[in-house]
């Protein structure tokens, strides 16, 4: 059951959590309320359990109290333009793993030097139209392709930690220059896509810093494309950006911002830990250089192994309406390399995802 439930005028601000959500909603003006019930749900349930006395020691040490454990808030919110939905529960945070300090993973990295892609030209395969060679970077062509054209963009240096902000800008324009190589080879291969593995725990099989791309034809990867069905659906039924109205609802909330023209949020449905959405109306340094704050931010919260995308419409003309439709980038954090817990089950895979992390901490880090 939905518990949207009106607190009439209340004088005292709600704590800024996810678990305060609706609280924090009923306080915005009514306008923004109805933009913010017109994109998101919200719905909270109590999780209870009776613990035996024999654990009861064990609570207390690993999760502070007996009663955070046997009554559990439960937040889960839904976009209901985009239909992805989270749900958060503090308590997940205070589970008990496995993790190793970072000193380790850097050593990792260190022991790692040498690998093929530190001489790539002489450790990897060339694309049939050739190399691109940035300021920073040199492409390759991936041996396991995921479709006709797919390459790398293997970073001139091997610690994919080590992030310059030239650097990254570097990253992304040679990828534009190596799809357009590609897309010069074959007009069909039109609809590109850029991502970025860091570490093995995000799904990158070498250490080395790289990021990868790709060129599909027919139409755009599925999960691209059915984002921009609903951008289109949401801009007939209410003639605006969705992103645009997103953006509102998370500034409104403490969870959006704007740096040099390049909008971001605290994604209040994260497809996991610390989800940030960062957009601007086309690809350019401004959003590089977000890109590269956002990451120094991040790895200033110990994170380290990440994923990140870039949505963009197609290189050329094509059948669908991609009228409008901005440069999006997608960063996620992957957790802990060294825990051998995984961060991705059955709920997120078919159902929704299980989230630990505050968007509202996470937000407070971005705009410190």
């Amino acid at each position: 059951m939905s518990t949207y439930t009106s607190t009439g005028s209340s004088t005292i601000t709600a704590q800024r959590s996810i678990s305060n959500l609706i609280e924090l909603k009923n306080e915005l003006p009514g306008s923004q309320q109805n933009l913010f019930d017109r994109l998101f749900r919200v719905d909270t349930t109590i999780g209870k359990l009776e613990a035996p006395e024999s654990m009861v020691g064990w609570i207390n040490k690993n999760f502070g109290s007996l009663e955070k454990v046997t009554n559990q808030k439960i937040t889960k919110v839904t976009n209901l333009v985009t239909m992805e939905g989270t749900l958060f529960n503090e308590i997940r945070a205070s589970r008990p793993m496995d993790c190793k300090v970072n000193d380790e993973v850097r050593q990792i990295i260190q022991n790692s030097a040498g690998d093929p892609f530190c001489k790539p030209e002489q450790g990897t395969p060339a694309d049939t139209f050739g190399r691109v060679k940035g300021s920073h970077c040199i492409t390759a062509s991936n041996v396991a392709k995921y479709d006709g054209y797919h390459g790398l963009i293997i970073f001139d240096e091997h610690n994919p930690l080590q992030l310059a902000k030239d650097a990254i800008t570097d990253y992304f324009e040679t990828g534009f220059e190596w799809a357009k190589k590609g897309y010069e080879q074959d007009p069909e291969a039109k609809y590109y896509f850029f991502m970025w593995n860091c570490l093995w725990k995000s799904g990158a099989s070498i250490i080395h810093g790289h990021a990868q791309m790709t060129l599909t034809k027919g139409m755009h990867y599925a999960k691209v494309e059915g984002l921009r069905r609903a951008f289109q659906a949401y801009k007939q039924a209410h003639g605006n950006c969705v992103f645009g109205d997103m953006h509102t609802v998370h500034t409104s909330l403490g969870l959006g911002w704007e740096w040099d023209g390049v909008k971001g949020m605290a994604y209040l449905t994260p497809v996991k830990e610390k989800e940030i959405i960062l957009f601007a109306p086309k690809p350019g340094a401004p959003l590089y250089n977000a890109v590269h704050r956002v990451l120094e931010k991040l790895m200033g919260m110990c994170v380290s192994s990440f994923n990140l995308v870039l949505y963009v419409p197609p290189l050329a003309e094509s059948s669908e309406d991609w009228s409008g439709f901005p440069a999006v980038v997608r960063i996620v954090d992957r957790g802990d390399p060294n825990n051998k817990t995984a961060d991705i089950g059955a709920m997120e895979l078919y159902a929704a995802s299980v989230v630990s992390s505050d968007p509202f901490r996470v937000a407070e880090e971005m705009k410190s």
